[in-house]
């Protein structure tokens, strides 16, 4: 199979679907980002601006739909709204994967917005799958994710130089067993508000420590963006406290030290070490 036909590359009509044929339409895979729209890549713009219809999800997809509204983009697709909130998927995955097969049967050119990237906990793969399986061209428009991009609102980078030279992303949407690595293994944790706990306690146990820093940012690029600090013996505490909701993205190691929001003593103790 060729990287063209169902990766990244324009799709191709697959065969079987001459002039004879019923119009087959295409899907294309879209990766909104966290949810700026000065941040979707040029593109997934064109592909949102030549869609028929456009199947959306909550989270950060929505968001840049809306912005672009209100900067005078108009798009002419019809909108199918299947977001997924937390313990609440009104749509479930199977029947996104058929909406997504039916629609390009129909003739349609379908763009499928996800937040972030389509292959990062985005099930893109998953949809990929479906398309391909039915013999409908199917591309992915890759996203700037929020593993990456929504630390960066608290000045964190995921690597520096004597600080951090590798980075694991995991989902936390269940407890996490272990993750290896010590400080300077930078961790970042998408969908783990709601096992936080667990989290902190799991990577305290290791190389890492109790002391070990840890931010959240929530709701980047979102009106309720909001950064937290702590380390992971406090950081649970301080989230109850604050009354802290998803989204968020957790991110833990010494990198975070280098956020302007990192309390002075979480600073001057790191560059004592160093």
């Amino acid at each position: 199979m060729s990287g063209s036909r169902y990766g990244a590359g324009a799709p191709t009509r697959p065969p079987g679907t001459g002039s004879g044929s019923v119009a087959l339409g295409s899907v294309a895979l879209v990766g909104a980002g966290p949810g700026d729209a000065g941040l979707l890549t040029i593109r997934g713009l064109r592909a949102l601006e030549s869609a028929d219809v456009i199947v959306a999800d909550r989270l950060g997809a929505r968001q840049v739909l809306d912005q672009l509204a209100a900067e005078g983009v108009e798009l002419a697709a019809e909108v199918v709204d299947v977001g997924k909130q937390p313990g609440h998927h009104a749509v479930p995955q199977d029947a996104i994967n058929a909406l997504l097969v039916s629609l390009a049967r129909d003739g349609k050119r379908v763009v499928r917005l996800k937040g972030g990237d389509p292959y990062v906990f985005g099930r893109g793969g998953e949809e990929l799958e479906a398309c391909r399986d039915a013999g409908v061209p199917c591309e992915v428009v890759p996203g700037i994710t929020s593993a990456i991009s929504v630390p960066q609102i608290a000045g964190i980078p995921l690597t520096h130089r004597g600080l951090a030279t590798a980075f694991t992303v995991a989902t936390a949407h269940d407890q996490i067993a272990e993750l290896g690595g010590g400080r300077d293994h930078t961790v970042v944790l998408l969908m783990g508000i709601g096992t936080l706990a667990n989290s902190a306690i799991t990577l305290a146990r290791g190389e890492r420590g109790s002391e070990c820093p840890v931010a959240i940012v929530e709701d980047g690029y979102g009106p309720r963006q909001r950064v937290t600090i702590g380390t992971l013996e406090t950081i649970a505490v301080q989230a109850a406290r604050r009354g802290i909701r998803s989204p968020a993205v957790v991110v833990v190691g010494d990198v975070v030290t280098l956020s302007p929001y990192a309390p002075e003593a979480l600073r001057t103790r790191k560059a004592t070490q160093l």
